[in-house]
């Protein structure tokens, strides 16, 4: 009987909750199908927007990022116009200085080829063997390269190393031992200090890509044989002091 009391104490016969409960029921079922229908319909009418979402917006993946900058194909088209205006004409310029370094990266070659070659067979140092296997390496990807550039721009190239070149390898071809491992590491060492300084110069100043593309190639190419050559610890002091003059500016 309790229970009875209770329900007569709040004003609500239990009959007429339950009606209560069973409408509020029904009212929450409407509201719950009206929703999905129109998110259905919603979904529907703007696949354009979702497959425009996908592809550009910011949840794109990697090409687009979330500047939205492709959104639109009459603004990517009038972007392209653009840059293709903005290209450069004609080709471009290839300087003295230009032409200039393409010959010394294809002498160097001509003549540090043949000094990594007797490395193998004259020196009694192996810091020596493995320096004239750098330089056999590096110079024969460099002699490709210039090659390929130089008829790419039009620019002639020597097939022989300068004479004083020509002296060192006779030097070296002369020497055994000791003797040979002393001047291959000094005279290598010295002439590399020197392209070293040149390369800088070009790079900073060509205006030609090839060029830019070039000097990094030879600039590291470089330095790695400078490094192998001092790890010899046979470079003394006088070829540093010579190499310093040389790409020291004359006052």
């Amino acid at each position: 009987m309790r229970p009875n009391r209770h329900a007569g104490e709040a004003g609500f016969p239990l009959p007429t909750i339950a009606v209560i409960a069973v409408v509020c029921a029904i009212i929450a079922t409407v509201v719950v199908l009206t929703r999905g229908g129109d998110d259905e319909a919603a979904a529907t009418q703007a696949p354009a927007g979702v497959a425009a979402q996908n592809g550009y917006g910011h949840s794109a993946g990697s090409g687009y990022g979330h500047s939205g900058a492709t959104h639109s194909g009459g603004t990517a088209g009038a972007e392209a116009a653009d840059g293709a205006q903005a290209a450069p004409e004609g080709p471009q310029p290839v300087t003295e200085v230009d032409k200039t370094f393409l010959t010394k990266v294809r002498q160097a070659g001509l003549w540090e080829i043949p000094a990594g070659r007797l490395a193998q067979s004259n020196a009694s140092s192996e810091a020596v063997k493995r320096a004239g296997l750098h330089l056999l390496d590096g110079h024969s990807k460099l002699d490709q390269l210039v090659r390929e550039d130089a008829k790419i721009l039009g620019v002639p190239l020597p097939d022989e190393a300068t004479e004083e070149q020509q002296g060192w390898v006779r030097q070296m071809e002369g020497a055994r031992g000791a003797e040979f491992d002393r001047i291959f590491a000094n005279l290598l060492r010295a002439s590399h200090g020197k392209i070293f300084a040149t390369i800088a110069e070009v790079r900073a100043a060509t205006q030609n890509d090839l060029i830019r593309r070039h000097a990094r190639q030879a600039n590291q190419t470089v330095l790695d044989h400078m490094e192998v050559l001092e790890d010899t610890g046979l470079v003394d002091t006088a070829t540093f002091e010579d190499v310093e003059k040389a790409v020291t500016p004359q006052q």
